[in-house]
């Protein structure tokens, strides 16, 4: 009972911590969508003038992919902590709580491996694509053999190891979040129900 009285404030101080990291990210996603949406405004409004000696900016397609990418993965990991991702609740709300905290906690273990395989797929695809380090360092760190030339982006030549590295940091947080509500999802269910 005494580790129960101490976890449960640790479990607390970790979670305002990542509640921080995880909304500080969520607005750098908001203003890299702002800055999406601003470009495609621009971009359309000078495809319409076109007559007029405007056009579309040079590689407003680009910058939408790259901006999207890593808006999603910077959204991530507040959506995972609020649980603010797509469920369905009409079957599990007619559920004892005891059943509703363990399903909770099932979802969020299975999220947490999710986020565990992205992670990795991410982390190898950003080694395949970041032409840097010497091979001893990149093979500690399983990134693979180094590129020959740095990637780039088709019409703006945008090194395509920056924005993998920027999801990357997403992914990363995460990854951390999903553990840490794997954590606090466990303690639910052995308080029986959920939001304790």
């Amino acid at each position: 009972m005494a580790e129960r009285g101490i976890a449960r404030p640790l479990e607390r101080k970790i979670g305002l911590r990542l509640e921080r990291l995880d909304r500080w990210l969520a607005y750098f996603g908001g203003a890299v969508l702002a800055a999406i949406a601003i470009v495609t405004v621009i971009s359309i409004i000078g495809r319409a003038l076109l007559p007029f000696g405007l056009g579309p900016i040079k590689g407003d397609f680009e910058i939408v992919e790259i901006g999207c990418a890593i808006a999603v993965f910077s959204f991530l990991p507040l959506a995972q902590l609020h649980r603010a991702h797509v469920t369905v609740d009409i079957f599990v709300s007619a559920l004892p709580r005891r059943v509703q905290a363990f399903l909770g906690f099932l979802g969020d273990l299975l999220i947490t491996v999710a986020a565990l395989v992205i992670l990795w797929r991410l982390w190898l695809g950003f080694g395949e694509k970041f032409p840097y380090g010497s091979e001893g360092l990149r093979a500690a760190l399983g990134m693979g053999y180094r590129p020959f030339f740095a990637e780039t982006s088709y019409e703006l030549e945008i090194p395509v190891w920056i924005p993998y590295g920027l999801c990357l940091i997403g992914a990363f947080l995460f990854f951390i979040t999903s553990l840490y509500t794997a954590w606090r999802s466990l303690n639910w269910t052995i308080a029986g129900r959920e939001g304790l």
